[in-house]
């Protein structure tokens, strides 16, 4: 294991945020002297940014604990071309109106994790709709297009796949990589940035700014990814039988993401805990080494945390008490996830499969089927059995709700309003 100089890159590195850098060396000496200002682009796609933006917020996090100045960049730019990467058709293009809302929508979450304000380490939020929207086309093409190889462009895998498995790639897809390093180059000259960091997947288009600012005249500039997460028996992170794992409360209860890592497997315990807390190494360590059973242990306690740094330890204690009161002492939690219906429907008799996929514990009837074969489901902790089964007022308890619940962790109330 390498020595820095820094703080911040011996963190990241103890931690397992690195996968590759263009110069350690020359970053860890801007680093260690608390000059590095660094950034993290989020495009506006979606209401809510997802467990894995999650992964690049902490390596911001860490940035400005070693005392070094973190830059969220909000892509209202970058989000009306659409990133290509890892996509095997072309994004839906959003109205600004769209991109506005969603842009509204995500900027909150920033500062549960970073501390914004005028300090040298302090924060700053800035969107590239400032300048992307502002430029002249023609300008653009003279000024900055021609600094990119097309040869080159073709062999970055965001475009080089979709070439490959002869999936059409647009005219607009192909200009993102261009925005993206533009944007590094104009953070240079408008914050004094230095570093973009970023998933492996976005080590291309990183890469591509870091060769823009040196042909634009700019000081030097870094790029630093992270490993894209996957479990440990492969899958990919971040998704569960009801979706996305966001980051909003309202789109992904507390209680559920407290659940998602208390989900965790076993052989992630270790990883997630030094990735998606901020407990010391020498505590992480024993939790690690613990086996057998005493792993739970383990896994409660990161669940905790990680709940605690995004929506508060009063939450994050909240949900955990109701894990326990409905697992342990098979108590009906309040806390529960709720799911309201029409009161009607209940009247008529609600179908059981249906209930299930309203309820997003099943995608689809066919699975919720599936389920009830194999002993799955169950409504008020009883088995269903019978796939016709039609839920009705006679099934509330007294506190005037239906606990459905799929495996022992899965609990979702319903409530007829």
């Amino acid at each position: 294991m390498t020595v820095f100089k820094s703080d911040f890159l011996n963190t990241l590195q103890e931690r397992g945020f690195i996968h590759q850098c263009s110069d350690f060396e020359g970053l860890d000496a801007l680093a260690a002297k608390g000059e590095a200002t660094a950034y993290v682009g989020y495009d506006c796609t979606a209401r809510s940014l997802h467990v894995g933006n999650y992964l690049t917020m902490m390596m911001l996090h860490w940035l400005q604990e070693s005392g070094n100045k973190p830059i969220t960049l909000m892509g209202g730019g970058t989000t009306m071309v659409g990133d290509p990467s890892g996509k095997d058709e072309t994004r839906a293009i959003r109205t600004v109106a769209e991109i506005e809302a969603n842009k509204a929508s995500i900027r909150g979450v920033f500062a549960k994790v970073l501390r914004y304000g005028e300090g040298n380490s302090d924060a700053v939020m800035l969107d590239n709709a400032e300048w992307l929207t502002k430029l002249n086309w023609i300008e653009m093409l003279r000024d900055v297009g021609r600094h990119f190889s097309v040869n080159r462009m073709l062999t970055m895998d965001s475009v080089r796949l979709r070439l490959e498995r002869e999936q059409e790639m647009s005219f607009i897809e192909f200009n993102y990589m261009v925005c993206q390093a533009y944007d590094f180059v104009e953070l240079a000259k408008r914050a004094g940035c230095h570093l973009q960091m970023g998933g492996s997947d976005q080590w291309g288009n990183i890469i591509m700014g870091v060769d823009l600012g040196r042909r634009m005249g700019t000081h030097q500039l870094f790029a630093l990814t992270t490993p894209l997460l996957t479990t440990a028996s492969g899958a990919k992170m971040g998704k569960t039988a009801q979706g996305a794992v966001w980051l909003n409360a309202d789109q992904f209860s507390p209680y559920d993401f407290w659940q998602y890592w208390r989900n965790t497997e076993d052989a992630d315990v270790g990883k997630f805990l030094k990735l998606f807390t901020t407990l010391p190494m020498s505590e992480i360590r024993k939790l690690e080494a613990l086996a057998g059973s005493e792993i739970n242990e383990a896994k409660k306690v990161l669940a905790t945390e990680a709940t605690a740094l995004l929506h508060g330890r009063d939450a994050a204690n909240e949900a955990a008490e109701t894990a326990r009161r409905t697992f342990e002492e098979g108590a009906l939690a309040e806390s529960l996830p709720t799911v309201e219906i029409p009161r009607g429907e209940l009247g008529a008799g609600l179908g059981v499969l249906n209930a299930f996929v309203k309820a997003g514990l099943v995608a689809s009837n066919g699975e919720a089927r599936r389920q009830i074969k194999g002993g799955g489901l169950r409504v008020n902790d009883e088995l269903v059995t019978d796939e016709k089964m039609a839920l009705s007022a006679t099934h509330l308890t007294p506190e005037g709700v239906i606990k459905l619940s799929f495996g022992k962790k899965k609990h979702v109330l319903i409530r007829p309003a």
